[in-house]
């Protein structure tokens, strides 16, 4: 996740590929994912490569949250989604991606010793 905000600033649109290992999934995660979330709606390019922006990327951020994360079933995914998700599930996934991101710096800093 920390390359995802690395990134962010740079670019218009990611890869399947990028997405993939922001997220450490498979890419076979990501298309079944957009085939199940109408949310997540990359656009393609002439070669049928999928362009994700950086709302698809956010989406997916919350997909990841609560089905990796809360150990949702796709369908209650779907439902908290659809249901609306309180302001506080929003600001859960922010605090962890920023641990997320600390711990990595910190395991840099330890293997860096």
């Amino acid at each position: 996740m920390a390359l995802l905000e690395e990134k962010e600033t740079e670019k218009l649109f990611y890869s399947i590929g990028e997405v993939a290992e922001m997220f450490d999934v498979n890419t076979s995660l990501i298309r079944f994912w957009e085939k199940e979330f109408d949310i997540i709606a990359p656009s393609k390019n002439k070669k049928g490569n999928r362009l994700f922006t950086k709302k698809d990327i956010e989406n997916f951020k919350l997909i990841f949250h609560f089905v990796k994360e809360k150990g949702y079933t796709l369908q209650g995914a779907k439902d908290k989604l659809k249901g609306g998700f309180k302001e506080s599930d929003q600001v859960k996934i922010e605090v962890i991606g920023k641990l997320k991101n600390i711990k990595d710096q910190l395991l840099n800093i330890k293997d860096s010793l």
